[in-house]
């Protein structure tokens, strides 16, 4: 007679009831808020370059200096008109105040009169056209000092010094603003209906505050730190000092308004905070849009999931230390752990290990993941 076989030896952990985050995944594209060429208003020879490549910038700041020595010299030619032009304005006026007197007691003719008083009129508009001058001047030499429009970071600069550059003419660097960051991704038609009932739950919809859209996290491919988080109540934090602190996270601001034919998505942008420049212009990521929170979901890690001819199951063990075979419905994958629709009650044991030898409907040994029959995956996210 052969020997009774021996109950298995299992892991055993405890499904938990949580609230967790219904969201979908994307693959998206880093997008600078603003982006600059640098292209001088003014022609003249380049004198100085005061950036180096790469550098960071604030608005204001200075880049270039064109040789301002021509801007000078017409500034000054403009304001000597400006001079000369006020001088014959002010003999204009002496001369048909002097005019109007002999007008008005009848010793001068009106053709006398017409001509002094055209004359005063050409002469303040030849005082207003000098100024204009000046003012044109003036702007042409402010001009010969290239300043940064934006805070930003530099890209390599393509005109050095010595270099005689045109007006309007080629670009001479490009600047990008990379705190706040845009992050751009698209979604099928087919989710467009469910992203606009929860972004008008959000109160974000056409002509609605932006700053309530929904939640949206964002991470670089390959980061092991991602931590998935449900949504929490207020709004997100600036982004964490430390590039290994995990997902980047931002509101939704933006869904274009028609679907593009020939893919079928439609695009949407989130702006995210990144005041250590983690994300970077151009760069693809991985990005999860939170649509809304699931209450009290149960949780298993995912290791208890097998999958046979019928689908998913698991095995639970019974309180009298028998492993029962049950056909589960899968949700959502939350980190480490697995949402279980249906199949498995939140406080009932899963098998998360050794599940090879383990027949329906007999007796295992049980060991236990941890003190609270929960193993480390099963813990609970950290809040972001």
């Amino acid at each position: 007679q052969m020997p009774a076989r021996p109950p298995a030896a299992v892991t055993v952990a405890t499904a938990v009831a949580r609230d967790v985050p219904v969201y979908l995944d994307e693959i998206g594209k880093t997008v600078s808020v603003e982006v600059v060429s640098i292209v001088p208003q003014v022609g003249g020879k380049l004198i100085a370059a005061h950036v180096q490549d790469g550098d960071y910038v604030e608005k204001g700041q200075l880049l270039f200096e064109i040789d301002p020595r021509p801007f000078d010299a017409a500034l000054a030619a403009a304001q000597a008109t400006l001079a000369q032009n006020k001088a014959d304005r002010e003999l204009a006026q002496i001369e048909f105040k002097r005019m109007r007197e002999l007008a008005s007691k009848g010793t001068a003719s009106q053709l006398e009169f017409d001509q002094d008083r055209v004359a005063l009129a050409v002469t303040e508009a030849k005082v207003a056209a000098a100024e204009a001058a000046v003012q044109t001047a003036e702007l042409n030499l402010e001009y010969a000092q290239i300043r940064s429009p934006i805070d930003g970071r530099a890209g390599a600069r393509l005109v050095d010094p010595g270099n005689v550059v045109k007006a309007s003419d080629a670009s001479m660097q490009v600047i990008r603003r990379l705190d706040p960051i845009y992050v751009e991704f698209t979604i099928t038609e087919n989710e467009l209906g469910t992203v606009r009932k929860f972004m008008a739950t959000h109160g974000f919809e056409w002509g609605q505050s932006p700053e309530r859209g929904l939640r949206v996290e964002v991470d670089v491919p390959g980061n092991s730190a991602r931590v998935l988080t449900a949504l929490g109540p207020t709004e997100p934090t600036s982004a964490p000092a430390s590039a290994s602190a995990g997902p980047r996270v931002g509101r939704l601001t933006f869904l274009d308004n028609a679907v593009q034919s020939t893919t079928g998505t439609v695009k949407l942008r989130a702006t995210v905070a990144n005041t250590d420049h983690y994300l970077w212009p151009g760069q693809f990521v991985n990005v999860r849009l939170i649509l809304t929170t699931k209450t009290a979901a149960v949780l298993v890690p995912a290791t208890a999931q097998q999958v046979g001819q019928q689908g998913p199951y698991v095995y639970v063990v019974t309180p009298d230390g028998t492993a029962e075979l049950r056909p589960i419905v899968l949700g959502q994958r939350q980190g480490e752990l697995l949402v279980v629709e249906s199949g498995v009650q939140s406080g009932e044991k899963v098998v998360i290990a050794g599940q090879m030898a383990v027949m329906p409907n007999a007796k295992v040994q049980v060991t236990e993941a941890g003190p609270d029959g929960v193993p480390a995956q099963a813990a609970a996210p950290p809040p972001a």
